[in-house]
């Protein structure tokens, strides 16, 4: 079982969640001397590495909805063939699927990417008002929208690949929980 991959995607994933409330109690608590340059740095480095491997097309957390409620996404599906038994025909759809993803996925990171970069130049440029804010979260958010929306259609389609079966060791293996019907 590759649990490793699994424990630091995971972490990083929640570290990323918690970035905002994170970075913002560094603020809240130290209004009397110098911010915590350490916690700030930790902070931008799982940011890069969030943007790095989302720039690459793989999700880091963006399907752990459907992954862990038994809709396998298909690099996951390809590292577990083995544990699975996928025949030959099943490992050539699910390499298909993961093509296609990451086909679909590229471009979508990469106008997520673009959006960050205008939400903090709007910032950087000492410019920001509620409106700019407003419209720049906006984009921000349909960016980060469609682009879960590719990883959760490879899940949703994976899953129809893979036998009941196939579905229940899946989700043993990657969750240690029984499989969703």
């Amino acid at each position: 079982m590759r649990s490793a991959p699994l424990v630091v995607g995971l972490t990083v994933s929640l570290a990323l969640v918690a970035l905002p409330a994170f970075a913002q109690s560094g603020h809240d608590h130290r209004h009397s001397g110098a911010p915590d340059t350490e916690a700030h740095r930790r902070v931008d480095a799982m940011q890069k590495e969030f943007d790095q491997v989302v720039a690459d097309g793989r999700g880091f957390g963006l399907a752990f909805a459907a992954d862990q409620n038994g809709y396998p996404g298909p690099l996951h599906v390809l590292e577990l063939k083995d544990a699975l038994a996928l025949t030959p025909e099943q490992e050539a759809r699910v390499h298909a699927l993961y093509a296609a993803m990451l086909a679909d996925a590229r471009p979508r990171a990469a106008r997520l990417a673009a959006a960050e970069a205008r939400l903090r130049a709007v910032f950087a440029a000492g410019t920001a008002d509620a409106a700019a804010v407003r419209a720049a979260v906006a984009d921000t958010e349909a960016a980060r929208a469609a682009l879960r929306l590719a990883h959760l259609g490879a899940h949703l389609e994976t899953r129809d690949v893979l036998t009941e079966a196939q579905r229940r060791t899946y989700q043993q293996l990657r969750w240690g929980l029984p499989s969703h019907p």
